[in-house]
């Protein structure tokens, strides 16, 4: 990812994860947009150069596809990664670029020892899940609620 996509991504990035936690019935829309500023100031001080966070850009030849936001980090039990972000363009949905990257970034993680990848999908985000799910990733957590 360069610095201008990284300026552009950023832009909207923080606005979509703070609509995803109001959609969701985490928080409110004002609380979602403070916790998601919050968030991405902590995660990312430095931008790109952000110690251990990886933010590449997906192409089909010369077209951008998607993105995605791996960190990783040593532990304890070894090399982990945890996926902050992940998109497709939404209008290149369901055409099997989501498969490629995660394809991709699985590849790349093994390539540095990396022993687990994580992350983290709002529940209302059936397609993401569905994904997820058939390349192998398992729940490891669950948060539910009941409106009253």
């Amino acid at each position: 990812m360069t610095d201008q996509q990284y300026l552009r991504y950023r832009e909207s990035a923080e606005a979509d994860y703070a609509d995803n936690i109001a959609k969701a019935g985490v928080m409110p829309l004002p609380e979602a947009r403070e916790k998601a500023r919050e968030d991405y100031r902590q995660l990312l001080p430095d931008g790109l150069a952000s110690a251990g966070h990886h933010l590449w850009t997906a192409y089909d030849s010369d077209d951008e596809v998607g993105m995605v936001w791996l960190h990783i980090d040593e532990k304890s039990d070894g090399t982990h990664a945890f996926g902050y972000d992940f998109e497709v363009r939404p209008e290149l949905r369901r055409k099997g670029y989501g498969r490629m990257i995660m394809q991709a970034v699985e590849q790349l993680c093994r390539e540095r020892g990396v022993g687990s990848i994580g992350l983290s999908v709002f529940g209302n985000n059936l397609g993401a899940r569905a994904l997820y799910e058939e390349m192998g990733f398992e729940v490891t957590r669950i948060q539910m609620r009941k409106l009253l």
